[in-house]
């Protein structure tokens, strides 16, 4: 009897608890419109583009689908003061910052549970910032940060840190845009669409479409790449053109 009245007990409060908050709606990437990379800047948008990427920092653009990028994985140029206040979540080696040399960032510890949820706490800040902005989706750069990462972190980590970011993007109505590690289906992690730079230079674009379809927007470097991008995916997909600096005096191409 003392057993049956504590599961009622039990049964009776889960019942009187306040329900889970539910992930606000999602807007879906449109199609038939073209697409700006503006990480450079801000600039004027053509007339066919419906989408956007820019900055956090940065304003959204009235009357589009706007996308805010987030550098996830790894620091921002201009954040070493920053991370230096919270030095325990950068990546080290005998003491010194693990660095993509490619573009000199440090990466971010991913490496543990505690640490991937004191990162969450404040990348998910930012991602709060892009919905209260008025951003619709939000592209986490670098989800194949840990290739670079001397093999301190693991594809485990990087996937455990991305599915917390993209329940808090969810929560607050932000679609999440899985950026790098190609042919990875990033949609059981909840990702909504994909961005692919490159991926005609690097013949990598189906490995994207083959998981996310028509949600997938393409960026390429060089003219050949992008004329290569534009007669396979664009009638279907949004490709553009850009300089690899991403200058706002830089006139983007579209399909």
């Amino acid at each position: 009897m003392r057993v049956l009245l504590a599961v009622a007990l039990a049964v009776g409060l889960a019942l009187l608890a306040p329900a889970a908050p539910a992930a606000a709606r999602v807007e879906p990437l449109p199609v038939g419109v073209d697409v700006d990379y503006q990480l450079g800047g801000e600039d004027t948008v053509p007339a066919d583009v419906g989408i956007v990427v820019r900055d956090r920092t940065a304003r959204p653009v009235p009357g589009v689908y706007d996308v805010c990028y987030l550098n996830a994985f790894q620091t921002q140029p201009g954040q070493a003061r920053f991370w230096r206040r919270h030095w325990p979540l950068v990546l080290k080696q005998q003491g010194r910052p693990v660095i993509d040399a490619g573009w000199g960032e440090w990466l971010l510890d991913v490496g543990t549970p505690a640490k991937r949820h004191r990162l969450a706490t404040i990348v998910g800040r930012w991602v709060a910032g892009c919905a209260h902005d008025g951003f619709q989706g939000v592209e986490l750069d670098n989800l194949d940060s840990f290739t670079r990462s001397r093999r301190l972190l693991d594809r485990a980590d990087a996937l455990a840190f991305a599915r917390l970011l993209v329940r808090r993007a969810h929560a607050v109505g932000l679609a999440v845009g899985q950026k790098n590690l190609a042919g990875y289906d990033g949609t059981g992690l909840g990702f909504d669409f994909a961005v692919a730079e490159s991926c005609a230079r690097y013949a990598e674009c189906h490995r994207y479409v083959r998981h996310y379809g028509d949600q997938v927007v393409m960026v390429e470097y060089r003219r050949v790449d992008f004329e290569r991008a534009c007669a396979a995916y664009g009638a279907t997909h949004a490709v553009v053109l850009r300089d690899r600096d991403l200058d706002p005096s830089f006139s983007p191409s579209f399909c």
